[in-house]
């Protein structure tokens, strides 16, 4: 661990790294020997455990979040602490008096401490400054974004809220944060201000625009302050942090040392990294799903596909970044260039409904079903449907069941952080089998490269394109999965977490060396009354 530590001082990355096995194992090492007694807290907008009432009783959700999926076997490697919004129907039911509920249910290992937000302050904060303002302002995707002032403020109060929970559940004044997303952009300042020898890692999930789009928000010198908070901001590709530097550059006094990737700012130094982020290895799910054998036959049963017709499929949220119209005109070119194809592939698209309320992704709706009626009506004839158009949640067994029995998987993003997707197919295809269609406008594809990288936008070549994948043979196919699975494999959400810590550890030992020696707690009203709450819970 301590030569790995050596290797990450170079910005963070490690030729040797790739030759560690990554595993909760490796998390629990690098903790207990480079962070030993370190509090991990995880901070997010969703939960990972959503409790609902259904039929006058208690229902247990795991949401299929990329997010969550990457997260909680970290969270539960490390037996920390994860706090987030609260917002099931039962979630008040199922806490303690401190909020909190161990996890998971089967085998709890960390605490869940819910944050309850009203209807008025999830609206602002949620889906009005986060999902109508900073989610387009840092997608290409061609939708305006809105800010509002009320929206702005009702932000700002719930980041303030989140912020007291932290302090509220750190055991000491020196808790390693992860703060996730675009959800929580003042939080590291707010963090640093009650808990300043805490490390808090912001990982920013989403795309960085470049600083002319970024400078359409009002509010983006607050923005950047409060990501500056932050000991390390980690993204996806290191095209999003270069980014995030040249805003920082623009538009805030700052010291950048760019061959560090390096920003002072107030008296207080930021790294930039990239930390690609990845899912579990091998993923729990695969234990819980039938053989692919079996799973081909159980999906194209349930959806009436007949012997001898592709399944080509795309999972994800109903979401405007997605890409999904732009395959529907992808499949309606593969059956105008090669007719022959009519009748010999179903479009399966599982679009879980996402943020409903807004115009944008109601607009959305409308138009994903009227093209997929368009071309249903088209080539579609007695007993073969071409689009099958899904707008319905799906278990994380259910969405890998769907994978295990696809021919192809399309990932079609118009602009994406990173797209767990990609990764969640390869890793399920255990049979070694199947095609990946991916955008070069997610991040995976700049890790897997053996996919069909493709342009969304250009809808002929895309057709094409799948024309290829239903045509390859199996041995291509192996031939491609087998490197894909490589890659997903060796970088795991492991490594991904692992690299943030390590990083970590380097700066909570430099800080050390710097004041000569392990600090002594700092004596401020804050911290005496952050442990004497402590005290009085425990």
């Amino acid at each position: 661990m301590r030569t790995l530590l050596r290797e990450f001082e170079k910005n963070g990355h490690s030729a040797d790294a790739a030759l560690v096995k990554w595993s909760p194992d490796t998390l629990r090492k690098i903790l207990d020997t480079e962070l030993p007694d370190a509090q991990v807290i995880v901070v997010s907008n969703r939960e990972p455990y959503i409790h609902n009432i259904k039929d006058d009783e208690v229902e247990l959700v795991v949401p299929a979040s990329g997010l969550v999926s990457a997260l909680e076997p970290i969270t539960r490697a490390c037996t920390g602490t994860w706090i987030a919004y609260g917002g099931g129907s039962a979630d008040h039911l199922t806490v303690d008096e401190h909020d909190r509920v161990a996890v998971p249910p089967d085998d709890p290992t960390y605490m869940l401490r819910r944050v309850w937000l009203s209807e008025e302050e999830h609206a602002g904060y949620y889906l009005g400054f986060a999902n109508e303002g900073l989610w387009p302002l840092c997608h290409i995707a061609f939708t305006r974004p809105n800010f509002r002032t009320a929206d702005w403020e009702t932000y700002e109060s719930v980041n303030r809220k989140f912020a007291d929970a932290v302090v509220a559940e750190a055991r000491n004044e020196r808790p390693i944060v992860l703060v996730q997303d675009y959800h929580f952009a003042l939080l590291p300042r707010m963090l640093r201000e009650q808990l300043p020898e805490a490390i808090i890692i912001t990982f920013w999930h989403i795309p960085w625009p470049n600083s002319e789009v970024f400078s359409i928000c009002p509010w983006r010198e607050r923005i950047l302050d409060g990501l500056l908070g932050s000991s390390i901001i980690g993204f996806h590709t290191q095209f999003h942090c270069n980014n995030f530097i040249e805003s920082v550059d623009r538009f805030l006094e700052t010291r950048i040392e760019r061959e560090d990737a390096a920003i002072s700012y107030q008296g207080q130094t930021s790294l930039v990294h990239a930390y690609p982020i990845s899912i579990e290895w091998p993923p729990a799910q695969l234990g819980k799903v039938p053989a692919v054998a079996q799973c081909r036959d159980r999906i194209r049963s349930q959806l009436g596909i007949a012997d001898g017709v592709k399944l080509c499929v795309g999972v994800e949220r109903l979401d405007y970044t997605k890409g999904i119209i732009d395959r529907f005109r992808a499949l309606g070119e593969l059956f105008s260039r090669h007719p022959e194809w009519i009748g010999k592939v179903t479009f399966l698209q599982i679009a879980a409904p996402s943020r409903g309320t807004l115009p944008d992704y109601e607009r959305l709706h409308r138009e994903c079903a009227r093209c997929a009626e368009e071309i249903n009506q088209r080539y579609g004839h007695d007993g073969y449907t071409p689009v099958l158009f899904v707008a319905e949640h799906h278990t994380q067994r259910q969405v890998y069941e769907i994978y295990r029995a696809a021919d192809v998987c399309m990932v079609t993003s118009l602009h994406d952080g990173m797209n767990l997707v990609a990764k969640e197919f390869v890793a399920a295809r255990d049979d070694e089998q199947g095609v990946l269609i991916l955008s070069m406008f997610a991040g995976a594809s700049k890790e897997l490269l053996e996919a069909l990288i493709v342009n969304p936008f250009d809808a002929a070549t895309m057709g094409e394109t799948l024309l290829y994948a239903l045509t390859m043979d199996s041995d291509e196919q192996q031939y491609r999965m087998q490197r894909m699975r490589e890659i997903v494999r060796d970088n795991n959400v492991y490594r991904w977490a692992g690299s943030m810590l390590l990083d970590a550890a380097r700066l909570r030992k430099r800080a050390e060396v710097e004041l000569g020696g392990i600090a002594e707690p700092v004596e401020t009203s804050n911290v005496v009354s952050l442990q004497e709450r402590w005290r009085a819970m425990t």
